[in-house]
């Protein structure tokens, strides 16, 4: 079995730490908005023998080291563009769920010869707030949040399946919410806050969308709506 290599890189001002595993054609993973590269343990460990696999941290998200300046979706896509040319490659497959298939939309605007395949999973369209999209859930996040850390079990269920979070129970801890400071907190809630116009019939990777029927945050018609924008997608 393949085991992850945890390492760093400097890369467009920020020291990024990823974990790298397996062999063969590079896969980026980006993770969503409440995680880090740990939510992807058990995926990447079922990509490594198909891929080198790499999951890394977004600013302010488990190891990584970013200036304590407000960002937005440019420049979180900008760093992924970074990280693959840091790491020696001219391009990447790219995957990315929930924020981070945002993220991973307007990578593949922004910097279309960086993204060789592009996976959108279980994500909302790049400039519209989650909010508008299911207002009511996401008020119930919310409140949740405010009960941390003795809430993150039930903040998890909206992310993984109860199935899941059996077998890898350490899960919850993504959701207690203790691995950001203050700072960092507010830092993260203010992406979707920083306005950004994304042309999605700019993509030009071919381009994957799935939508998980159980999914209790992101309505799956909206996601699968993404593949209307883009040329050639095909919706799953």
């Amino acid at each position: 079995m393949s085991v992850a290599v945890t390492e760093r890189i400097d890369a467009n001002g920020t020291s990024i730490a990823f974990s790298r595993r397996g062999s063969g054609l590079p896969l980026i993973l980006l993770h969503g908005a409440e995680a880090d590269h740990s939510m992807f343990d058990a995926f990447a460990a079922l990509l490594a023998p198909h891929f080198s696999v790499l999951a890394y941290d977004q600013r302010d998200s488990g190891g990584t080291r970013n200036p304590p300046t407000p960002y937005g979706l440019a420049d979180l896509a900008d760093d992924a563009a970074a990280l693959i040319a840091a790491l020696g490659h001219e391009r990447a497959h790219v995957f990315g769920t929930s924020l981070g298939g945002v993220i991973a939309q307007v990578l593949a605007v922004r910097h279309p010869e960086r993204v060789d395949r592009l996976v959108l999973s279980s994500t909302f369209r790049a400039g519209i707030s989650p909010l508008s999209i299911n207002p009511e859930v996401f008020a119930k996040l919310g409140a949740l949040r405010a009960g941390l850390p003795g809430s993150a079990a039930e903040i998890a269920r909206y992310f993984f399946p109860d199935g899941h979070i059996a077998r890898h129970p350490e899960v919850v801890g993504i959701f207690s919410g203790s691995s950001r400071t203050a700072d960092q907190r507010q830092r993260r809630a203010g992406i979707l806050a920083r306005p950004i116009a994304v042309d999605l019939g700019r993509i030009t990777a071919p381009t994957l969308v799935l939508a998980a029927a159980e999914d209790c945050l992101i309505p799956p018609a909206h996601t699968l709506s993404l593949a209307g924008e883009i040329v050639g997608a095909r919706p799953e």
